[in-house]
């Protein structure tokens, strides 16, 4: 991969989070820089696009009012991720940017809210936490106007190490042969070490020496003294340091080096891999068919169901490739709650898929792909919809409908055959066409269709049989 273009803007969007909510100085910050990177976007006119939003987006209660208004601004959909899948990605970025070699690795990335672990070998990723503690979030916490003192920083310290704390027999039980930082904070530490000591290698020593720096300085404002410390770094300086000190110690690490890879590298690999077939998306959902232990003939046979009911209304219904994908992945996890119980069991299937970690999947694209397995049987659940924006409202019960129409042949298949048929829809409308005479020989499959008029005609659509 050659980068053709890169641009960064530090809004640092955590700084804003006051009582769980996004203030409005902090939000026009963001959307001041939007508007930047819509004029690059419109310059550039990329063909492939993904934009996320990480950990203050995760926190923010008023989430939901920045995601609409960055929406229309970029013109482009906002996908707030995981902890987890945020630790993916990361990984992803910094172990293109290495040796291609068979080493197990720790990477850290110390952002704004939260901190990144991650232990992988090659480029994939095997163990990932995220812990919420920020470089931001922390000099808001303990060095608020700006002054640094060893009592402050060992708060923020003792803080960071009680976090560490809550995986540390995890990760040291998995092990790894070295650690890198992710770029941003890890790298603005290395890089004053370089300047300091000729070594941009992170050290306990050279840790120890930069906190002593630090503390007597007694203001961010001295730590103009660092050269090769970016200006917009110097606020966020001591608090990254306590944060790393407290990594270092807390998991017993030595040495670290530090890559310039990180997020915004991952999402471009993930990207690329999406366009060559090579969705981690798909690994995903196989992975959680296995482990609920779902019966792999019923998956398929609605997923081919699915699929024929797909191509007739994809284009009446304007369903793009996007929410194919997602229909798709839906009828292969459709029957994931039994593995909790039988009874409500697509209720069970709404709440695992929308509470696992599922790489590849942002929260909101968990969230709808939850909300098809719920609806898939039984009532339709209207109200279940008024959570989502209402442009969205009518496409998902388009989908919805269609996996309920896959599911019911699922149902009556080994019974009465195959059932041969065209399907006509318009909004709210579908029409069900049937070889003359075929709903006569199989009553099975008319009561369950005759059903399903009942239940979609509660939630104002119209299945018509012919």
């Amino acid at each position: 991969m050659r980068p053709v273009h890169a641009h960064r803007e530090k809004v640092q969007l955590a700084a804003g989070l006051k009582k769980g909510r996004l203030g409005e100085a902090a939000m026009a910050r963001g959307f001041d820089c939007l508007k930047q990177f819509r004029q690059i976007l419109d310059g550039a006119g990329p063909t492939h696009l993904r934009v996320v939003g990480t950990n203050t987006l995760r926190a923010a209660k008023n989430a939901a009012d920045f995601v609409n208004e960055a929406e229309a601004i970029l013109g482009q959909p906002l996908e707030i991720i995981s902890g987890i899948e945020d630790a993916r990605l990361i990984y992803l970025g910094v172990a293109h940017t290495l040796a291609d070699d068979e080493q197990s690795r720790l990477v850290i990335d110390i952002g704004g809210g939260s901190t990144e672990l991650i232990i992988g070998r090659r480029f994939q990723s095997d163990l990932l936490d995220s812990l919420y503690m920020g470089c931001v979030s922390y000099r808001e916490q303990f060095f608020p106007e700006g002054n640094i003192s060893r009592k402050c920083f060992e708060k923020a310290y003792r803080s960071a190490y009680l976090e560490v704390l809550k995986v540390r027999d995890t990760f040291i039980r998995k092990g790894w042969e070295e650690a890198v930082g992710s770029a941003g904070t890890l790298n603005a530490i290395s890089a004053v070490l370089r300047d300091e000591s000729g070594s941009g290698l992170i050290t306990t020593d050279g840790l120890s020496l930069l906190r002593d720096h630090v503390c007597e300085a007694g203001h961010i404002d001295v730590l103009k003294k660092f050269a090769v410390l970016k200006p917009h770094r110097r606020s966020t300086f001591p608090a990254g340091i306590a944060i790393t000190m407290a990594l270092f110690d807390g998991l017993g690490i030595d040495i670290m080096r530090v890559s310039p890879g990180g997020l915004r590298e991952g999402l471009v690999y993930d990207l690329m891999g999406r366009m060559a077939h090579e969705d981690v998306r798909e690994r995903t959902i196989l992975a959680m068919k296995e482990r609920a232990g779902v019966d792999q003939a019923n998956a398929e046979r609605v997923a081919v169901f699915t699929r024929v009911l797909l191509e007739q209304a994809r284009e009446p219904w304007r369903i793009s490739d996007a929410d194919g994908e997602l229909l798709l992945w839906a009828a292969q996890i459709h029957e994931v709650g039994l593995s909790i119980a039988h009874s409500q069991f697509h209720k069970h299937g709404q709440y695992l898929i929308e509470n696992a970690d599922l790489p590849g999947f942002s929260r909101n694209q968990q969230r709808q792909l939850g909300l098809l397995v719920r609806c898939h049987r039984r009532k339709f659940p209207v109200n279940l919809f008024d959570g989502f924006p209402g442009d969205q409202v009518l496409r998902l019960q388009h989908l919805c409908i269609l996996l309920r129409l896959a599911v019911l042949f699922k149902y009556v298949v080994s019974i009465e055959g195959e059932p041969r048929f065209q399907l006509d829809v318009q909004d709210r409308r579908l029409t069900l066409k049937f070889d003359r005479g075929w709903l006569d020989k199989h009553p099975l499959t008319m009561a369950e269709l005759e059903q399903e008029q009942r239940y979609l005609k509660a939630a104002d659509f119209k299945l018509d049989i012919i």
